[in-house]
């Protein structure tokens, strides 16, 4: 799963997916170990002032990162971000080298990070998933 979830939703995300790609913080963590299911789970983080990003804080990565290891159902792979929009790939570069070296600071192997307009870079500075829905299916239709 991709994209915001609330707590409350836990329990049916669980049932759902078996690879949460957002978890943003210890009380989503919880409430997804709570839940009963064995998940993998990427840590989102927010690294542009964007208000329409979701994500944990950089500074709040230790204690979500103890949430998860501390659970029985939840096993951490890394993390994922999602950097501005642009048409051009170059400026999602320094998004994905902060989130490579956040991965290497806290010892996660996974990065996911990129989509089909920037996967290249994204390649380039260490993703090891990435997020090509568009370049597969095309664009969406607006209702």
């Amino acid at each position: 799963m991709i994209g915001h979830l609330q707590s409350n939703k836990a329990r049916r995300a669980a049932e759902l997916f078996q690879v949460i790609e957002t978890v943003d913080s210890a009380k989503l963590a919880c409430r997804l170990d709570e839940a009963g299911q064995s998940l993998d789970v990427m840590l989102e983080v927010k690294l542009s002032a964007e208000q329409a990003k979701s994500g944990a804080d950089p500074s709040e990565l230790p204690a979500i990162i103890e949430a998860i290891r501390a659970s029985k159902n939840l096993r951490l792979l890394g993390l994922m971000t999602m950097p501005p929009w642009s048409d051009d790939a170059e400026p999602s570069r320094p998004y994905f080298r902060r989130l490579r070296k956040l991965g290497a600071q806290h010892g996660l192997p996974h990065l996911s990070m990129g989509m089909s307009h920037d996967f290249e870079v994204a390649i380039e500075e260490g993703a090891t998933f990435i997020r090509i829905g568009t370049a597969l299916f095309g664009k969406r239709k607006k209702p």
